[in-house]
């Protein structure tokens, strides 16, 4: 279903990344350097990453500079941070999910916030790209406490069919270190980019052709809804501020609200 996608320019996108990345003794001093930055934010619900103070830490910067906020949910793997696969039934993913979503309304609410999305970290990122009854699991799941909240996942097709089937409002989303195959999925078993020049120039692409260079010296069109910027990247500043110049970022509702003429 891919092809049947249309090459068109994208006026306005989300930028974000993720918050709380730490957990006890082992501290990200480096994370809160994209904030001012990005239009959303992802912050670690205490499974794969975050205590309690580093949640509430996260919860309030994101307030201070008027930052849209996100569940991001991951396998209970402190040790592996969230990176190793896990294979469970769909009821104990179900409440894998559940818990952490609704821990981190009820402390955003808390603070007179409320999450608009929720994004899975790592092995879980993965995994529900790559089988889309995973994803059906998590769509489900994000469901049931709340329907209104937005699904963020890799961009591609399973996404894209999990939004139709289950109801849910989902955002596609792009890497621009990430290497990506002919059908506009995620090569994951590929190294990651770290050239801010060559990532401006996908970006540019995306941004006029709604395209992303695939693996086989192509292009292939993609939806794109957000962009997530990694702070594991050596670049990562220097390449969300050069992205800053070429786009103003604007968090996912908002555009919806354009479209829909709530807003001009």
């Amino acid at each position: 279903m891919q092809n049947v996608l249309e090459r068109k320019s994208i006026k306005n996108i989300d930028f974000n990344c993720d918050l709380a990345q730490s957990f006890g003794i082992y501290k990200n001093s480096t994370e809160s350097r994209l904030l001012d930055y990005v239009s959303s934010v992802n912050i670690s619900c205490g499974f794969h990453a975050g205590d309690p103070l580093t949640i509430k830490e996260a919860l309030l910067n994101a307030k201070s500079k008027n930052i849209v906020i996100g569940a991001h949910i991951g396998f209970d793997d402190i040790q592996g941070f969230g990176y190793r696969r896990m294979d469970l039934a769909p009821d104990e993913l179900e409440a894998l999910v559940m818990y952490q979503v609704g821990a981190l309304m009820t402390f955003a609410k808390a603070y007179h916030m409320e999450i608009e999305h929720v994004r899975p970290h790592g092995a879980m990122y993965r995994q529900a790209a790559e089988d889309i009854e995973t994803s059906r699991t998590i769509a489900k799941a994000i469901k049931k406490c709340s329907k209104w909240l937005i699904y963020y996942g890799a961009t591609g097709e399973n996404l894209a069919q999990i939004g139709a089937e289950e109801d849910i409002q989902v955002a596609h989303e792009v890497h621009l270190e990430k290497i990506y195959d002919r059908n506009g999925n995620i090569d994951f078993s590929a190294r990651d980019l770290e050239n801010t020049q060559i990532s401006i120039q996908r970006l540019k692409d995306l941004l006029q052709n709604s395209q992303v260079t695939n693996n086989e010296g192509g292009k292939t069109i993609v939806r794109a809804d957000s962009i997530h910027f990694s702070n594991k990247l050596a670049n990562a500043k220097e390449l969300i501020m050069q992205a800053r110049e070429l786009v103003e970022p604007l968090p996912y509702n908002y555009m919806n609200a354009q479209k829909s003429g709530w807003v001009e």
